[in-house]
């Protein structure tokens, strides 16, 4: 399956908890004012690339601890994302996302593919970046506004649960 990137990074410490395959997004409709990627905000930019051959690049790399997507907007190509998480999964490593959506307007989009994908995610990062908000001291987020949601015990729980109150 096809899914549109401006990248990845093969070693990520800072995109989520251990040692990460971080998978760049492209396309972004929210344009945040102070955005840390405003490259990959056009659609149209980057480069296509197959899922399996990211799933191979992953598989080759034995010390990896988890696959996070990121931006972009991974929610804009859910069904592709969708099937690396659950590849991942299988393989025994863990799945974050970032998004500038917020949780709840993900689940009021009612997609489908949008929804199967929250469900196999462990960790979900959301809210857009505010600028004023910024704190470089936040664990894996760049403002305040943005939450590391634990999505297995908010799943388990029913209600939002935070991994990191920072």
């Amino acid at each position: 399956m096809k899914l549109r990137i401006a990248g990845t990074i093969n070693d990520s410490v800072v995109d989520g908890d251990g040692y990460r395959y971080t998978i760049f997004t492209q396309g972004c409709p929210h344009h945040c004012r102070g955005c840390h990627n405003p490259e990959t905000w056009n659609p149209d930019g980057g480069k296509d690339a197959d899922t399996e051959d990211l799933m191979a690049e992953i598989r080759a790399n034995s010390l990896l601890e988890g696959v996070t997507f990121s931006g972009g907007e991974p929610f804009a190509q859910p069904a592709p994302l969708l099937q690396i998480a659950r590849e991942a999964h299988a393989q025994g490593l863990d799945v974050w996302s970032y998004t500038g959506y917020v949780l709840d307007e993900l689940i009021a989009m009612h997609d489908p593919d949008v929804n199967a994908l929250l469900n196999e995610l462990d960790v979900l990062v959301d809210g857009p970046f505010v600028v004023e908000g910024r704190d470089l001291t936040l664990r894996f987020r760049g403002s305040r506004n943005q939450r590391v949601i634990d999505m297995n015990a908010t799943r388990e729980r029913g209600e939002v649960v935070l991994k990191y109150n920072d």
